[in-house]
């Protein structure tokens, strides 16, 4: 019976890439962002800019004096309504200026 053959090293691990954000570059960093199904949000307080993903299409919107906490959506597909809480209560997404689509 031959002896057991010594290991070989391990390759180094390859560096990770840094995952490419899907809003406008000039928005910086999100204070907070989520996601459900298909739907995808970014909110930046200092900006006064809530983006929004929908299959794959960005649109940003002004938030205007409301601090979004969270964002919902109603059940129903790629046209269902989205609404956010703010320190206001709800509102709808459609209540908000858009920026760009």
């Amino acid at each position: 019976m031959e002896p057991m053959k010594p290991m070989k090293p391990m390759k180094p691990m390859e560096p990770m890439k840094p995952a490419t954000p899907w809003w406008p570059d000039d928005l910086g960093q999100p204070d907070t962002s989520g996601a459900q199904n298909d739907l995808r949000y970014a909110y930046f307080a200092s900006r006064h800019r809530l983006a929004v993903s929908r299959g794959g299409k960005a649109t940003v919107y002004d938030t205007g004096e409301y601090e979004v906490r969270g964002v919902q959506q109603q059940q129903g597909g790629e046209g269902a309504d989205l609404t956010f809480s703010s320190q206001n209560g709800e509102v709808p997404l459609s209540r908000l200026k858009l920026v760009n689509s």
